[in-house]
């Protein structure tokens, strides 16, 4: 009932999974994926298990094949599953019982798996590895090219409803991530994700002007707020630090216009204007004082 791709960046060591289907909330069965350990996609009669549990075999030094054989093998119901397990290093391993649903099928590469049941067409699949193939950029620009090739090719029989794509670093915390975005229920979900994905670029902005400020660093955070907001026009938070930012940067009117701006669209940021101390926003109690 799914289409999905793992997949490894091998300039970055980035691990990471994507998925679409017409089923609620997807992302929550079908996504599993660990820093510097591998990742998991398991769909058709899906049992979310498998994404924990290879992961944690991989963790334990399995690869990707041996981890998937174990879980197979003492599974009474592997002929219904559709699973796909990558690990570390890019070694891949996929299967698709014969139990699934028509169209259904996997195709490997190198660090990548594919795989779809319940399809519009046959090509689904081999057009998402070429997709990704082709593609350029980073990990998660290629895991959405992916999917909507998937899509161009006839997609889930059944339509749209949920997408998700899940991205984790090549090393850290097992709870860290790069990207994990999900569209629960929507008309039209990989638009959506690919919108989702857009303002996460530029909520990572603001996270990493965050830090600067934290650090003292206002000259360098402001040109990241204001960067950040470029990337989401209409989004008034962004607006707002984006406005002291470029107050702070030395263009006080231009600063004030857009905290004005961000004001008229959500009000209470005149509130917050005045609570900020100099130490988190120099620029504050001159845009204050302007307005």
């Amino acid at each position: 009932m799914t289409y999905s791709i793992v997949a490894r960046d091998p300039a970055t060591g980035e691990l990471g999974v994507a998925v679409q289907s017409h089923w609620f909330s997807v992302g929550g069965v079908v996504t599993w994926a660990r820093p510097g350990v591998g990742a998991v996609a398991t769909q058709a009669n899906a049992e979310p298990a498998y994404g924990p549990r290879a992961l944690d075999l991989l963790a334990e030094g399995g690869s990707a094949r041996d981890a998937l054989d174990r879980l197979l093998a003492a599974d009474p119901g592997s002929e219904s599953r559709q699973v796909a397990v990558l690990d570390a290093g890019g070694g891949v391993a996929a299967h698709t019982g014969k139990a699934c649903i028509a169209f259904a099928g996997h195709v490997t590469g190198d660090g990548v798996s594919c795989q779809a049941n319940i399809m519009g067409s046959a090509r689904v699949w081999p057009a998402m590895l070429s997709a990704f193939t082709e593609t350029s950029g980073s990990l998660t620009n290629r895991l959405l090219a992916a999917l909507d090739a998937a899509e161009a090719e006839g997609g889930d029989l059944r339509g749209r409803q949920s997408a998700a794509i899940l991205v984790v670093p090549p090393a850290g915390e097992r709870w860290r991530t790069a990207v994990s975005l999900r569209v629960e229920d929507h008309p039209d979900p990989l638009p959506e994700l690919r919108r989702l994905v857009a303002l996460h670029g530029a909520y990572a902005l603001a996270n990493a002007a965050d830090e600067l400020l934290n650090s003292g660093r206002h000259e360098q955070a402001a040109r990241l707020y204001m960067e950040a907001s470029e990337r989401a026009p209409g989004n008034h938070e962004l607006l707002f630090w984006a406005g002291l930012g470029t107050a702070q940067a030395g263009s006080l009117d231009a600063g004030v216009e857009q905290v004005r701006e961000a004001i008229a669209l959500q009000p209470t940021w005149r509130e917050l204007l005045g609570r900020l101390p100099p130490e988190v926003a120099p620029s504050a109690a001159d845009v204050l004082a302007r307005l």
